[in-house]
């Protein structure tokens, strides 16, 4: 009911930025709670970068804190992460994701953030 299509992965020297985003193509009756992004590096478990519900209330991982910045339009249902002055441990695959109102997750493919030394 839920379907998320990611972009903007790419591969940068450490000190740049990327912008990523993510729409969510919903079901009919069906509303989202919160949205985020998540990261998984080879051989790591998936760890949470940052969330935001529709309230626009952010959570965020200690090694981004600073560098990284949510946004949602409640409206588009997309969720955006503006990440700067990034470095080699924040190459991983990018997973949005988005829980509905029944609490209900969803992920997406992912798109690969590869930052060089």
């Amino acid at each position: 009911q839920v379907r998320l299509v990611e972009s903007g992965g790419a591969s940068v020297p450490a000190g740049g930025s990327l912008r990523l985003s993510c729409r969510a193509s919903l079901g009919r009756a069906v509303w989202l709670d919160a949205m985020g992004w998540f990261r998984q590096a080879p051989g790591n478990q998936r760890e949470l970068v940052a969330t935001i519900n529709h309230s626009g209330f952010t959570v965020y991982s200690d090694s981004v804190k600073g560098r990284f910045t949510i946004s949602m339009d409640n409206i588009e249902n997309t969720v955006d992460l503006r990440m700067n002055n990034l470095e080699p441990g924040d190459t991983a695959i990018y997973l949005c994701y988005a829980s509905t109102s029944l609490s209900v997750p969803y992920w997406g493919q992912g798109t690969q953030v590869t930052v060089s030394s």
